[in-house]
């Protein structure tokens, strides 16, 4: 057997993505995928998909997505192979030059489908065959009009913070002690400062305006927690939703979400977009209770 070519697409040879073949790839339409270039109006660039070729054929290929002004990518989304060529997935992994997230996406309760479940662990072996571990794996949620909009429960008030370091002070509270994986990871790392940090830039990095970032107190004034509405490059999106440790046990985190969507919907968006962690229990409770449904579950590895 030939050794596979591994190198980027050009944008004259793009069209190679979607010649992939095999049995292995049974279920693909159930991971929620579509690959389209930048320059047909997608989000994936060419020097970011790259591909294995044996004899010509392409075995395997992978795509890594960032921002319009992202100069390096924030993840690897997109990653299958043919029939008998984990090999070939796991090389193509290991010598892509970008060290960053590959997030899994599948249909929810994907595990119950045998076909889904095979593919999906079949990318995930191969994918730690190349040195990567599964992180966590998380719910995504939407929310459109005809969800109906959840009332206000009308037990805080929500204020506009400008101040950026009252900001970060908040974000460290909330990461003090907290049920994310990817927050708990960047404190075992830094603390809660670079947890606190790490989510000021995603603020940042989405286009939504900076107005938008809001503090909720009770009506005596005690701060309860923070909700940012945003646009990522998807559109509206739940940016963040956190409670301080000692405001919690009152289910704010609901309170928090419903601002968050009811806001988004104020300014324009039909549906919203959410995400939280298969283990984050109460999250996930106030997503349901809000009329947010799961349409995908995604399997991160780092």
């Amino acid at each position: 057997m030939t050794v596979p070519v591994i190198r980027p697409l050009t944008p004259s040879d793009v069209h190679l993505f979607h010649s992939l073949q095999g049995p292995s790839l049974v279920g693909r339409a159930a991971f929620g995928h579509r690959y389209a270039p930048v320059h047909e109006g997608g989000e994936y660039r060419p020097e970011w998909t790259w591909v294995a070729l044996r004899d010509g054929v392409v075995v395997a290929r992978a795509a890594w997505w960032g921002g319009p002004d992202d100069t390096e990518p924030v993840l690897c989304n997109y990653f299958d192979f043919a029939e008998g060529e984990d090999a070939a997935g796991t090389e193509l992994l290991r010598r892509a030059p970008w060290s960053v997230e590959y997030e899994l996406i599948v249909p929810p309760a994907w595990r119950e489908t045998p076909e889904v479940r095979a593919a999906a662990s079949a990318r995930i072996a191969a994918a730690e065959a190349a040195g990567m571990k599964p992180l966590v794996e998380r719910y995504r949620y939407e929310w459109t009009t005809a969800d109906g909009l959840p009332e206000r429960p009308g037990r805080l008030e929500f204020r506009e913070e400008p101040d950026d370091a009252v900001v970060l002070d908040v974000l460290r509270r909330v990461h003090s002690e907290t049920l994310d994986a990817h927050a708990r990871r960047a404190v075992e790392a830094g603390g809660p400062e670079r947890a606190a940090r790490e989510e000021l830039d995603f603020f940042n990095w989405c286009p939504s305006p900076r107005s938008w970032w809001q503090l909720a107190y009770t009506p005596d004034g005690t701060l309860a927690g923070i909700h940012v509405p945003a646009h990522n490059p998807g559109g509206p999106c739940i940016g963040f939703i956190g409670v301080v440790p000692e405001a919690r046990g009152h289910g704010y985190g609901y309170d928090l979400l419903v601002e968050c969507t009811r806001f988004l919907v104020e300014h324009g968006a039909a549906s919203v977009a959410g995400a939280t962690d298969r283990g984050n229990v109460p999250m996930a409770r106030a997503f349901a209770r809000a009329g947010h449904r799961i349409t995908q579950e995604r399997v991160h590895l780092v």
